[in-house]
Parts: C-alpha cells; sequence; structure tokens
C-alpha cells in the first residue's frame, strides 16, 4: 500500500552523515566503534574507496552507491525498497493504472510466462497475441525460468517505442514473432457484471488511484440495466494483490454504514482510526466476498473490515497475510523510497501481518497443493512478524473443489463469468453465488 510524505530532515541528516563519512574516514577511525555512531558510514567509505581502486574493472560510483542503498534499506523487510529513477517511474505508472506498454495480462505457469489475455485495443490484441501464448523471448532475451517483473520490465517501456515478442502458441509448431510499437495501456481496475436474481458481481482486480472512482461508475452502470433493483453483490478480490490505502478505504466505505474500517499503528502507537460513513452505494445490500491466497494488503483491509463488521461471509482460502503500510518518500534526482512505516489493523483490533484473512467459508482445492508451491508473507525471508492475534474465524464451513478432468485448465478467477454461476465451472463463485440467493431467500 501507499501513503505520501515529504522527504524528511531526518532522510537529508542520513545522507550527510553518508557523504561526511567518506571525506572524514581517518578522523572518525580515531575515535571507537561504540562511542561512534557514524563508524558503519566509515567502514562503507573504506569498502568505496577499496572497490574505485582494487576493483578488476573501473566500477562507477554511482552504481555501487545505489548497490548499497538497496542493499540497506532491503535488510529492513520484503516491502521496503530504495527505487533508482527509472524503477521510481515505473513503479508510480502501476499505481497510477497506466504506463507505456503493449497490453497484456500476464501470469507464470510451467516455468513459462504466459498470456491471459491481451487488454482490448491494446497493441497485442490488435497484433493477434491470444491468451495460452507462452512468452520465450523478448527482443531475442530468452525468457524462460525468469522473474515475472523482470519479463514486465522488459516489455514496459516509452509510449513510440518498439519491442519484439515471440511467443510459443500450443498447437503451431514455429514460435510466433510480433514487432510492436509500445502505447500508454491503461488498466481498468474495476470490472462489474449483471448476474440473474438482480445480483451485482464486482470484481477489484487491485486498488489504484481512481479505483473508488471507477467502483461509483461502475455500480451506476450495473444499477442503469434495469428497473429493477440490485438485490445484493458478490465482491471478489481473489488474486488482487493490494495498492493504495487511501483507495482500499474510499471502497469499503461503500460497503459500510459506520464504524471502524481499520487502525494503523507505528512502533506500538495508534497513528490513525479509520471510520466509515453513511450513505454508501453498497451499504443496504448483502454482500458475499471472494478471497484466495494471492489477496493481498489492501484488498486485506478490505476484506478484514468487512468481515469484523459482519457485512460480509468471506468466501475462499487464508490469505496472503501482508498486514503493513509502505509509507512513499519522494527522493533528490528522481528516485524513491518504500519504506515499511506502519502495521494495520482490523475494527476489532485483529493484526493481518504475517497471519492474513481466515474465510467463513474455507474452499480446499481437488488436488492438495504442495507446501513448496505457495507462498504467503510468513515464507518471506525477513518479514514482520505476526502477533498472533488473527483468531480462526468461528465455525468455519469447509467445502472441497470437485475434481477436473484430466487436462482442464485451472479457473482463473473473474474470467467468463455467467450470468448464472451456478451452472460455471468457478467452484468458488458457485457456492459464493448460492449463499447469496440463500440469504436472500431464494433458490439457485
Amino acid at each position: 500500500m501507499r501513503s505520501r510524505s515529504r522527504w524528511s530532515k531526518t532522510a537529508l541528516l542520513v545522507v550527510a552523515a553518508f557523504l561526511g563519512g567518506a571525506v572524514t574516514s581517518r578522523l572518525a577511525g580515531a575515535n571507537t566503534q561504540a562511542s561512534n555512531p557514524y563508524a558503519p558510514f566509515d567502514q562503507l567509505a573504506r569498502v568505496l574507496v577499496l572497490v574505485e581502486s582494487q576493483y578488476v574493472e573501473p566500477a562507477a560510483r554511482t552504481k555501487v552507491t545505489e548497490g548499497a542503498i538497496k542493499g540497506m534499506v532491503a535488510e529492513l523487510d520484503p516491502h521496503s525498497a530504495y527505487m533508482t529513477p527509472s524503477e521510481y517511474a515505473l513503479f508510480q505508472g502501476e499505481t497510477e493504472g497506466k504506463f507505456g506498454g503493449v497490453g497484456v495480462e500476464v501470469d507464470y505457469k510451467n516455468d513459462f510466462v504466459t498470456v491471459l489475455a491481451p487488454i482490448e485495443g491494446s497493441p497485442a490484441f490488435r497484433a493477434g497475441v491470444k491468451p495460452g501464448d507462452q512468452i520465450i523471448a523478448i527482443d531475442g532475451r530468452p525468457m524462460r525460468g525468469e522473474r515475472i517483473d523482470k519479463l514486465v520490465t522488459a516489455m514496459r517501456g516509452p509510449s513510440g517505442s518498439k519491442v519484439k515478442m515471440t511467443v510459443r502458441r500450443p498447437g503451431v509448431a514455429s514460435p510466433i514473432t510480433f514487432d510492436l510499437m509500445r502505447e500508454e495501456i491503461h488498466v481498468a481496475s474495476v470490472v462489474g457484471k449483471r448476474l440473474d436474481n438482480d445480483v451485482a458481481y464486482i470484481r477489484l482486480k487491485q486498488f489504484q488511484e481512481g479505483t473508488h472512482e471507477e467502483l461509483l461508475r461502475t455500480a451506476a452502470k450495473l444499477r442503469a440495466e434495469s428497473p429493477r433493483p440490485l438485490a445484493g453483490v458478490i465482491l471478489d478480490m481473489r488474486n488482487n494483490p493490494g495498492g493504495l490505502v487511501d483507495e482500499a478505504e474510499g471502497v469499503a466505505d461503500e460497503f459500510l454504514t459506520s464504524g471502524v474500517i481499520y487502525t494503523t499503528r507505528h512502533r506500538g502507537q495508534v497513528v490513525d482510526e479509520v471510520k466509515a460513513h453513511a450513505g454508501g452505494a453498497f451499504a443496504a445490500l448483502p454482500i458475499i466476498t471472494l478471497v484466495n491466497e494471492y489477496s493481498a494488503s489492501s484488498a486485506e483491509l478490505v476484506s478484514g473490515a468487512l468481515q469484523d463488521s459482519h457485512r460480509s461471509t468471506i468466501v475462499g482460502a487464508t490469505t496472503f497475510g501482508k498486514g503493513s503500510v509502505q509509507t512513499i518518500f519522494d527522493l533528490p534526482g528522481g528516485a524513491g523510497l518504500r519504506l515499511t512505516t506502519m502495521r494495520y489493523y482490523t475494527p476489532s483490533g485483529r493484526t493481518i501481518q504475517a497471519e492474513g484473512i481466515k474465510p467463513d467459508v474455507l474452499i480446499l482445492p481437488a488436488k492438495p497443493v504442495d507446501a513448496s508451491d505457495l507462498v504467503r508473507e510468513r515464507d518471506l525471508d525477513g518479514h514482520l512478524s505476526g502477533e498472533q492475534s488473527a483468531a480462526i474465524a468461528p465455525n468455519q464451513i469447509v467445502m472441497t473443489e470437485p475434481a477436473r478432468a484430466a487436462g482442464e485448465a485451472e479457473i482463473e478467477p473473474g474470467r467468463d463469468v455467467p450470468v448464472d454461476p451456478s451452472k460455471g465451472k468457478d467452484f468458488t463463485l458457485s457456492v459464493s453465488y448460492s449463499l447469496l440467493l440463500k440469504n436472500l431467500g431464494k433458490k439457485p
């Protein structure tokens, strides 16, 4: 999650100390390490001098010092990071929901980055990229086994620049190469559909700038599709990685009438308590919320608020468990610092950090998942510890997905949603739809 703050005087002092240490290393060496608070900077300066004078090839000071800063911040926790100007620009594009790219949604499957779908109207869509295409090279560089974030970075760039994408398509013998021109891509974070029985299906992909407004526009569109009022809402936040906390706050407020949405704490002290207001777009409707192990951060904040306020039944799998807030600091030269500054808590005071949100209806996969294939916050090196306050959902119901036929593809959340989900292949959605109709006194 992201909030903004100006670069502080403390940050300036730290940088000043870093620069001063490089100049006054001999003087600093006269003091004992225990009495000299700048001893670590003295050591850093000595290493920098050795690298510049003794390394096998000439080393650029900027590259070395940026690496040192990256390492310093990365040692704190998995979500704090120093971002170079280019990395910070990419990060800002992601939170704004627009960036220079070719317009494909991708996922990592079977050692390949695979296209889930081209974004309608994008360069990839117009060129004929199809769901299921495996991206094997970008500008001639093999991509098999590469991390998905590296591939995404390779595909993005300034609008008007060119990129060559090579894919392997099932049923086609030879690789296919697309010569694409990057454009500014706008990614919608909210998708809505009116289902049978006047149920609104709302999918929140992530929380980016404008997500709250997108939700309100989607609500108005769904209501305008029929003279009958909406009867209930299915809120799908599966695979939602989180995003901007202020957008999550606005979204949660549309489903609540009063009470606390969340609180934040810094070093044990309550920093903020955010409350809901009356008049939300969906505040009077029954809700079922879908989550899974990839629902994280702001998605967990919203889920926890709805669960603790008894506004929604939570269906799916225990969530990722990221209950920390990252503040973004603008640094000189266009760089940025993402720093963990707070933990957030649900209305009842539960911590989500390293614990996650436990669903009221737990959906187990037909085939048990190998523990090594599933990574949650608590599995990340250096993660902040939880406080063991995330109680198991009382009277949790456990259900198991039916086995898929041999060769049948895994269901992607939010794709091909039928107007009657009880007849679809998405078991979690089908269960949620049936539960909502039961709450409304209707039969599926």
